[in-house]
């Protein structure tokens, strides 16, 4: 009798043991909060990612990251250049609310043109959620003074640790072109302590995060927090002939039928009914030619690079709990209507990869045709980590996380598009752009109206306008644009209705 008391005593004992270690597990789980690695290289268009099967472009990592997490077809750079774009990741506000209306540099210092301190920010939110918080690259979202000594336009800058927003790891610089020999400002150096670098940049950025992830004891990130690291990667983004041999050896024997496909390619023309529009780069299509081949070698230089730091996300153990985001802020015309660079409505610039991999909430293999704008990803991504303490109300996004998660929720029926010059927050364009069309309403110097609308479905390719042929579509969408400008408060709205007005 004795012997089976203590056999009944033993068995709810493990019993109880068993099932108190399940509920502090569970517990854990719970608590335990998924890290965040958000890569954004540099003018790279979501038609060079391979996995879309538009460009010849190899991107076998970024492909593989794909198919493991959700790829998103409809991410859209609503203004698509550097310093706006990042303004409005950061800070889940449109341009003539954070100040951020046009590039960095030292033209733009008069007008304040700078990521503001008093903005709290995706870090800011981040940090005071228990995170800590890094970046590696390219920042641009910095306008230095100007020195009188010298004429021409400075754009890199140093910002300084209290305009930083929380980071804790920094491993960053302004604006500068030099993939082969990139500079760095680390964690406290002054401005005076710049690191020159002799590699080429993804490389090297791919290494001290490579360093980050392991977290040796000299490291500056807790070992008692998530982490957030942001990446912003300079290439693809010009100069594109500095990309290293080996990743030129895939496409520098191809010829350029075989690289530039996309049919809107056009060499010859000026594109001279595009003269207006102060964003565009014209006359120089002919640059496709010479540099197509270095632009898909940097995009699989960068594919490398990724691969590299995803394979120790996985060695550390770190994958299945960290939320990857793959994106970019714009993307590149490429020859594309007679047109380079970026800032124009056509889906070769405004149309960015976005793919999201966490394998402890998200299905591989997933594919979603999601409009998402850049003031929406704080929000969304905010909520997916669960680090929604702070968030600000007045937020120009929104937050898609439950869309993304559990299909579940409000889904976008549109993105704006904006054109904005310099210290001028009502001058420019505005357009949207939905699942089936683009429109866009043009206002030059002279207040001279132009209006653009491409059905993209059955004119993939944006090769027809058809604004101004009756169609009802173009009411809709014009009656649509306004609606949604108003809810923005938008000043151009002011000044377009106040010519319309004068007009009449």
């Amino acid at each position: 009798m004795k012997y089976v008391i203590i056999c009944f005593l033993t068995f709810l004992c493990f019993t109880n043991c068993k099932n108190y270690s399940k509920q502090q597990v569970n517990k854990y789980k719970e608590e335990v909060k998924p890290n965040l690695l958000f890569i954004f290289p540099d003018q790279l268009r979501n038609a060079s990612v391979g996995i879309n099967n538009q460009d010849p472009v190899k991107t076998p990592n970024i492909d593989k990251l794909a198919k493991e997490g959700i790829l998103i077809t409809n991410a859209i750079s609503s203004f698509p250049l550097c310093s706006p774009y990042r303004g409005m990741l950061m800070t889940g506000l449109l341009p003539y609310n954070n100040s951020v209306l046009s590039n960095c540099n030292s033209n733009r210092y008069k007008y304040n043109n700078s990521w503001k301190k008093s903005n709290i920010s995706f870090s800011d939110i981040l940090v005071k959620n228990g995170y800590d918080a890094g970046y590696v690259g390219k920042l641009h979202l910095t306008s230095p003074a100007p020195i009188e000594a010298k004429d021409s336009v400075i754009w890199n800058a140093y910002t300084p640790k209290e305009y930083r927003h929380g980071f804790n790891f920094w491993y960053s610089y302004g604006a500068e072109d030099k993939h082969n020999s990139p500079s760095y400002w680390i964690n406290n150096a002054k401005e005076n302590e710049i690191t020159h670098v002799h590699e080429w940049s993804p490389k090297h950025e791919a290494d001290i995060i490579i360093n980050y992830l392991r977290n040796p004891s000299d490291s500056t990130r807790s070992k008692n927090k998530p982490f957030a690291l942001f990446w912003s990667i300079n290439p693809p983004h010009p100069p594109y002939n500095q990309v290293p041999e080996q990743y030129l050896e895939t496409y520098k024997e191809k010829a350029l039928e075989d690289l530039l496909v996309r049919e809107n390619v056009d060499l010859k023309t000026t594109s001279k009914d595009l003269a207006f529009h102060k964003g565009t780069t014209r006359n120089k299509s002919q640059l496709a030619k010479k540099h197509v081949r270095n632009y898909f070698a940097m995009v699989t230089g960068v594919d490398d690079q990724i691969g590299r730091v995803l394979n120790v996300l996985k060695q550390e153990g770190l994958d299945r709990n960290t939320i990857v985001v793959l994106t970019s802020d714009h993307g590149e015309m490429m020859g594309s209507h007679g047109l380079m660079s970026k800032n124009i409505w056509y889906e070769e610039s405004i149309n960015i990869p976005f793919i999201i991999r966490w394998p402890e909430k998200i299905k591989g293999g997933q594919k979603d045709d999601l409009l998402i704008a850049p003031t929406d990803v704080m929000p969304t991504i905010l909520n997916m980590l669960g680090a929604t303490e702070g968030i600000p109300k007045n937020l120009d996004g929104e937050d898609l996380s439950s869309v993304i998660l559990k299909n579940k929720g409000k889904r976008p029926t549109s993105v704006l598009y904006y054109f904005i010059e310099d210290g001028q927050p009502a001058s420019g364009h505005r357009g949207i752009r939905t699942h089936t069309y683009t429109y866009v309403i043009t206002l030059d110097e002279n207040n001279i109206e132009r209006k653009i609308l491409f059905d993209n479905v059955e004119d993939s390719l944006q090769l027809n306008n058809l604004a101004g042929n009756q169609l009802p579509v173009e009411e809709v969408l014009h009656k649509q644009l306004l609606k949604e400008l108003k809810l923005k408060k938008d000043p151009w709205l002011n000044r377009y209705l106040n010519l319309n007005n004068q007009r009449k």
